[in-house]
């Protein structure tokens, strides 16, 4: 009995000592808990005197990174830029923020701002999908805190961001204007394609401004030999994130670049050499079989491509101005739509009209349009001379040339001068 009531009171003890643990470790309330670690947070970034650099990377665009730069104050106010654009990349924006426990603590930009461009549901201000962007977040759990770096990832859509404490002198670059974004204007060429020239090498140089891709394309021997590199904007030009290598060749970034818009021509250093990109009529290589891909996709699903741009001219964004036709909403290309014709049309609101043609595709790449002097629908006073515009542009007798962008995306590029191309969606 005496060996029982002795267990019993052991059992009380360390009972009693657990508790007086447990409540050692746990002598705040969650409250408390949680309030203080969103106030080390709020010091952390609001405590960083020079802000923070920020890559954010889009779900919907996961090998794709975006910069940033923040600079949090004690008002829950941020000052920001964004490479995302050329203007938002020289101009501050000012947004506000808080701190807040969502399951866990978050941080959300809780007033639109360069950072909600990612995720606008209206695709015209990103490049997205209607209704989703670029699947961006614009509220973010805060993975925790690495020395200089903070991690977050997206609470809606999982994107994920990396925030670093940026120097002084990153800080007064941004504002001074003096980081190096030249290579935006790699869109200011007035020829679709471009040839880059480094060493002995040539490539065609194909960018993807909102994917920040870089395709190098050259002859090898029988075959094509194409070099795909990522790249981000990092104040002195662009950084890939994985070098290029061509045989000998090697380099991980194009520092000091120049743009010469009246000699058309753009010089970078490519590690230790100068590389020179100008703008050409025609690639070294040609993708014969890319037209008639084209047209078999859609011919084959029984459906249409689609622009919601018109066509490039000679630098002039949508050069015909469809847009400005009352309620235009897009143009496409139906193959086999009637009568052994293709429909390539305008479609306004309840309706559609155009031409109607019948494509050749040639042995050397190349595809060119036959209109019969006939089509489908009413064509709108209003919209004429519009029209007239796009059937003596398909007429071109040199034809287009097709560039497939994606899986299901081509350029149609024209052969005469390369200064004409229209991007078609499906």
């Amino acid at each position: 009995m005496r060996k029982n009531l002795s267990l019993y009171f052991l059992l009380m003890i360390v009972t009693i000592a657990s508790c007086r643990k447990y409540d050692d470790v746990f002598d705040k309330s969650p409250d408390t808990r949680i309030n203080e670690t969103l106030a080390a947070y709020n010091d952390a970034l609001t405590g960083a005197p020079y802000g923070w650099k920020a890559l954010v990377y889009p779900s919907g665009l996961p090998n794709t990174a975006f910069g940033f730069y923040f600079k949090f104050d004690t008002t829950n106010r941020v000052d920001m830029f964004s490479d995302f654009d050329s203007l938002s990349s020289v101009t501050v924006r000012q947004s506000s923020f808080r701190l807040k426990s969502l399951q866990q603590p978050c941080l959300l930009f809780d007033t639109y701002s360069y950072i909600h461009v990612l995720c606008d549901p209206d695709a015209s201000k990103n490049q997205g999908y209607y209704g989703k962007g670029l699947f961006s977040d614009f509220e973010f759990s805060i993975d925790g805190i690495y020395g200089d770096t903070i991690k977050l990832t997206g609470r809606l859509n999982g994107s994920k961001a990396i925030l670093v404490k940026a120097t002084s002198k990153e800080a007064q670059d941004y504002y001074d204007k003096k980081r190096n974004w030249e290579f935006n204007n790699i869109s200011r060429f007035l020829t679709y394609f471009k040839q880059m020239a480094v060493g002995n090498n040539k490539y065609d140089v194909y960018v993807d401004k909102l994917y920040r891709q870089i395709n190098f394309v050259r002859p090898d021997g029988n075959e094509v030999r194409t070099i795909t590199v990522n790249y981000i904007f990092d104040g002195n030009g662009i950084a890939f994130e994985t070098p290029f290598r061509d045989g000998a060749l090697t380099f991980s970034s194009f520092t000091d670049i120049r743009w010469d818009a009246s000699a058309q021509k753009m010089t970078v250093k490519a590690g230790e050499n100068t590389a020179v990109i100008t703008g050409v009529i025609k690639p070294m290589v040609v993708d014969v079989t890319a037209g008639q891909r084209w047209y078999n996709q859609a011919a084959s699903t029984g459906s249409y491509w689609v622009s919601t741009t018109g066509f490039h001219i000679n630098g002039i964004d949508d050069a015909y101005n469809v847009a400005g036709i009352a309620g235009f909403r897009f143009m496409f290309y139906y193959p086999n739509y009637g009568e052994g014709y293709d429909f390539a049309g305008i479609v306004p609101e309840g309706y559609a009209y155009g031409p109607a043609f019948k494509p050749t595709f040639r042995s050397n790449g190349t595809t060119t349009f036959t209109y019969p002097d006939g089509g489908w629908g009413e064509i709108p006073d209003a919209a004429a001379a519009t029209m007239s515009l796009i059937v003596t542009k398909y007429q071109e007798s040199e034809g287009f040339y097709f560039v497939q962008t994606g899986n299901s995306s081509y350029d149609m590029v024209n052969v005469k001068d390369a200064r004409s191309w229209i991007s078609w969606q499906q």
